[in-house]
C-alpha cells in the first residue's frame, strides 16, 4: 500500500515540514538523476534540463549537478529567473560547478529531456515556449509530473509533454493515475525525500493489500463459498456463464447461473460444471417475481445480480435487492434497472461494480474518486469504479486505486469476469469491500498475464483466472 495524494495535500506535505528544504530539493535532484542514469545518461550524453521558476526548476538544477558530475553534457533552459530561495540557492550552486543557463528558447540538439518546469499545481495553459520540447524527438523524464499536467485530476494542457518516466517525488498524485496521467508520465518512479506523511486522497492497492483466503484441508464444495448468478437473457445468456465460470475458477466451491427458463436446458449441457436453474416461464426476466428468485437462491452465499440480465427488469431487481439477505454483486443491467434509493434501503451488503457511464446514470453524478466515495457513504454499498484505474470505495475508509488493469481488458465481458471474481471471494470469507479490491488486483494481473501470449477475451480470461485464485 503507498499513498496516493491530490496537489492540495502535496502542498500540506510541503508547508508542514519544519526542516530544511533546500536539502530536501537536492534528495529530490539526486533522485531525479540516478533516474536519468538509469535512462542511459552518463558520459557525453547531451541532458537538456528545463527548468521553471519554482522549486520544480531547483530540482532540475539540482539533478543537472549531479548529472554534469557523471559526465553528462548538460546544458539548463530556463523558463525564468528562480522565484524561490531553495530555487535560488540551487541555480547558484549549479553555475559555481561551471554550469550555465540559457533562456529556454527553441528546442536545442539533446539526447534526453528533464522536464522541470512546472509541478503539481500547475493550472492554465503551457507557454509556447514549453509546448515546443514537447514534440522533440528525445525521452523525456518528468519531476514529479509532466509539465501541463493537473497533478489532481490527470487533464493536461494542451503541449503537456509525454515522459518516458516520471519521478513522483515523496507521493504519487492522483493525476499520475487518472485522465491523461497514465499516457503521460510512463513509467513511474517514486523518491522518498523524507517529508511527513500526507493525508492521502487515494491508497494504492499493492499484491499485499489483494488477499486470497487459503482452503482448509477439511473444506468441502459448500463450505469454501458458493456464488449464484442471476442474469442471462436471449442473446446475452453468455455474460452469465462468464460471470459463473469466472467465480467457479477463482475458487468458490459451487455455482449456479439462474436464467430464463427457456435458456436452462440448453446452458445447462454446455456447462455442465455450473448448475442451471430455470427461472419464469420465458426468455427474459421481465415480470418474473422476485421472490421466487429469492428462494431458489437462499442456499447460496454471495449472489450477482445482473451479467446480461436484459432491460425492463427494475422492478424484479428491486424487489430482489429488498428480498435477499445474502450479499450482492450488483453488475450491468442490475445497476441500470435501480436508483440509490433502492440500495440505501437495503440491509445485506451490496458491491457495486459501475463503468463511468452506468455511474452517472445511477448517481447523477461525474465518475471519479470523491463521487465514488460520496455514493458508497450514503448508501452503505461499496462502490467499484472501472476504468483505466479502478477506484474502490466503502464507507468511510479512503478510497483505493486498483491500477493493475491494463488496454488489453478493454473488450466484451471482462466486466461479467470481474463480478464473478468478487462474488468468489466474497462467498470465500473476505469482507465485501476486501473482495472487491483484491478482485479488481488479481482481475488486471490476470488480464496481463494472458495479454504476454495471446489476445484477451472475456472467455479466455475467465479460465486464466484459475492461476492466481489462491
Amino acid at each position: 500500500m503507498k499513498t496516493v495524494v491530490s496537489a492540495a495535500q502535496a502542498k500540506q506535505q510541503d508547508t508542514a515540514f519544519e526542516g530544511d528544504l533546500y536539502a530536501v530539493m537536492e534528495r529530490a535532484g539526486f533522485a531525479v538523476a540516478n533516474r536519468a542514469a538509469a535512462w542511459g545518461a552518463g558520459y557525453g550524453t547531451r541532458v537538456a534540463v528545463l527548468a521553471g521558476a519554482g522549486n520544480n526548476g531547483g530540482d532540475g538544477y539540482c539533478a543537472a549537478r549531479y548529472l554534469s558530475r557523471r559526465g553528462a553534457a548538460v546544458k539548463v533552459y530556463a523558463l525564468a529567473a528562480p522565484t524561490t530561495a531553495e530555487a535560488e540557492a540551487a541555480e547558484r550552486a549549479w553555475r559555481a560547478a561551471g554550469g550555465a543557463v540559457a533562456p529556454i528558447g527553441s528546442p536545442a540538439p539533446a539526447d534526453l529531456i528533464i522536464d522541470a518546469v512546472f509541478g503539481v499545481g500547475f493550472h492554465g495553459e503551457l507557454p509556447p515556449a514549453v509546448g515546443a520540447w514537447s514534440a522533440h524527438v528525445a525521452p523525456k523524464l518528468a519531476v514529479d509530473v509532466p509539465s501541463g499536467l493537473d497533478g489532481t485530476t490527470g487533464v493536461a494542457a494542451a503541449g503537456t509533454m509525454a515522459a518516458v518516466s516520471t519521478v513522483a517525488l515523496s507521493n504519487y498524485k492522483t493525476g499520475h493515475f487518472l485522465a491523461d496521467g497514465p499516457e503521460l508520465c510512463g513509467e513511474l518512479a517514486l523518491a522518498d525525500l523524507g517529508l511527513p506523511e500526507a493525508e492521502p486522497s487515494l491508497l494504492l492497492c499493492e499484491e499485499a493489500d489483494a488477499p486470497r483466503p487459503a482452503r482448509p484441508r477439511s473444506a468441502h464444495k459448500w463450505s469454501v463459498g458458493s456464488v449464484a448468478v442471476i442474469g442471462g437473457s436471449e442473446g446475452m445468456a453468455g455474460a452469465a456463464i462468464l460471470a459463473a465460470t469466472a467465480a467457479l475458477r477463482f475458487g468458490a466451491g459451487a455455482v449456479a447461473a439462474f436464467v430464463p427458463r427457456s435458456l436452462a436446458a440448453e446452458l445447462d449441457a454446455a456447462h455442465p460444471e455450473i448448475m442451471t436453474h430455470g427461472i419464469g416461464s420465458g426468455a427474459t426476466f421481465h415480470g418474473v417475481d422476485p421472490r421466487e428468485i429469492a428462494a431458489a437462491a437462499a442456499r447460496f452465499d454471495v449472489l450477482i445480480v445482473g451479467p446480461g440480465l436484459g432491460r425492463d427488469v427494475g422492478e424484479c431487481v428491486a424487489g430482489l435487492l429488498a428480498a435477499t439477505e445474502q450479499p450482492i454483486v450488483l453488475d450491468a443491467d442490475g445497476l441500470n434497472a435501480i436508483s440509490v434509493d433502492d440500495l440505501a434501503a437495503r440491509p445485506a451488503g451490496t458491491v457495486l461494480t459501475p463503468h463511468a457511464g452506468e455511474f452517472r446514470r445511477l448517481t447523477g453524478l461525474t465518475a471519479g474518486f470523491a463521487a465514488a466515495a460520496d455514493t458508497a457513504r450514503t448508501t452503505g454499498a461499496t462502490v467499484l469504479l472501472k476504468g483505466p484505474a479502478t477506484i474502490v470505495a466503502s464507507g468511510e475508509e479512503t478510497p483505493w486505486l486498483v491500477t493493475s488493469g491494463g488496454k488489453e481488458l478493454a473488450t466484451v465481458g471482462t466486466g461479467d469476469v470481474l463480478a464473478g471474481m468478487i462474488a468468489a471471494l466474497w462467498a470465500r470469507g473476505l469482507d465485501g469491500p476486501t473482495a472487491a479490491r483484491s478482485a479488481a488486483y488479481w482481475h488486471g494481473e490476470a488480464g496481463a498475464a494472458l495479454a504476454a501470449t495471446s489476445t484477451v477475451t472475456a472467455a479466455g480470461l475467465a479460465d486464466a483466472v484459475r492461476r492466481f485464485a489462491f
